[in-house]
This record gives C-alpha cells, sequence and structure tokens, in this order.
C-alpha cells in the first residue's frame, strides 16, 4: 500500500527534514508563523489540549539573554539565525479546555485539577504539538534546528514563568551553506515494530 500524501511532500516534510545548522539572512516574518500556527493548530491532541506557547525571540536584546543560556556548540547558530522560537509547556492548560473541549467540559476539573496531572499531560501534548510545529516549517519552505544543549532552568526564569515549562529552542529560516550534517542512520521496520 501507498501512502496518499504526494511523493513531493512526503520528501520535504520527512525524508529531507533535518535539523540546520546555519540560515541565510532572510527574514521570517510574523506573516510566515501565523501560516504555520495556523496549519499546525489543528494536529490532535488529548482532549484537545493545546498547552504550547510559541515565544519569538526578535530583538536583539533577547537574543543576547537567549544565547547565554545555550550549550556552547549552539550559540553561534542561534545569534545568527533569522528567528529563533522558545517553545514550552503550559501547565495551566486545563484553563482553556471548557472552550476547547465543549462536549466535555468537566474534564478540566475531572482529570486536570492536580499540578502533577497537568504537568504530565501539557509535557506530553506539548512535545505533540513540538513536532507538529516544526512540520509546519518545512510546510512554509523554511529549515527548523529545534535544540535541547540549553539551560532549561536559566531560560525559564529569563523568559517564562513558574506555570510554562521549556521544552526546547528552535532556530527557524532558510538554510544557509553547509547547514546540514551527513545524515544519520534510522532504525529498520522490524527493530521499531512489533505484533502481538
Amino acid at each position: 500500500m501507498s501512502l496518499v500524501l504526494d511523493p513531493a511532500a512526503q520528501d520535504l516534510l520527512f525524508r529531507e527534514a533535518r535539523t540546520a545548522n546555519t540560515f541565510t539572512d532572510e527574514p521570517v516574518s510574523d506573516e510566515q508563523v501565523q501560516a504555520i500556527y495556523d496549519l499546525v493548530k489543528y494536529g490532535p491532541t488529548a482532549f484537545n489540549q493545546t498547552p504550547l506557547r510559541i515565544t519569538l525571540v526578535r530583538s536583539a536584546e533577547a537574543r543576547e539573554r537567549l544565547v547565554q543560556h545555550m550549550a556552547e556548540g549552539n550559540q553561534a547558530k542561534t545569534a545568527t539565525a533569522p528567528l529563533v522560537a522558545i517553545l514550552s509547556a503550559d501547565n495551566e492548560f486545563h484553563e482553556e479546555l471548557p472552550a476547547l473541549l465543549p462536549a466535555f467540559p468537566q474534564a478540566k476539573d475531572l482529570f486536570f485539577s492536580e499540578r502533577s496531572a497537568r504537568e504530565g499531560a501539557a509535557g506530553l501534548n506539548a512535545a505533540l504539538q513540538a513536532a507538529y510545529f516544526i512540520i509546519g516549517v518545512r510546510a512554509a519552505g523554511l529549515a527548523a534546528g529545534p535544540m535541547t544543549g540549553v539551560d532549561f532552568a536559566g531560560l525559564q526564569k529569563e523568559f517564562l514563568d513558574g506555570d510554562h515549562t521549556p521544552l526546547m529552542v528552535v532556530n527557524i529560516g532558510k538554510p544557509g551553506a553547509d547547514a546540514w550534517y551527513p545524515r544519520s542512520p534510522r532504525l529498520a521496520y522490524d527493530e521499531v515494530i512489533t505484533t502481538v
């Protein structure tokens, strides 16, 4: 059985997707980010949660503050990427559930009244949304450089509050010269899939 998605789209979204390490200086507009979000917001999550929060780092002053929290190997590319996004999980996402899940508004209190339950759900579902976001960046014809080499405690203190848990930093833009490391191997189907 073949996939329904056009082979060129398969390549764009998956087979050619790589973590970009250099970028051109072509800017990424607010309109591009809006188009990306307007596409990826439809990706499924449990209870239609939308815990992902995106902080766009555009000013030079904010960029300097961010770079000092990045691991050494991530500092130069974060300093020069056209746009940088901090992706975080909102641990108070449940406040939006009555509007986002009108068929089951009681889910807010039934499942998410405890902070520990919210943190677990927010982390998982925001990670799903982060993956959708990266695919959306690819769909916009841009490259993404997701990174977890960051001082998360420092990042949270600098840019977020106690209700938001940082997940990753993503550099975004048109790929520059020598943007890609050689493709690393992937596991084969029979190494991953088990039928019981």
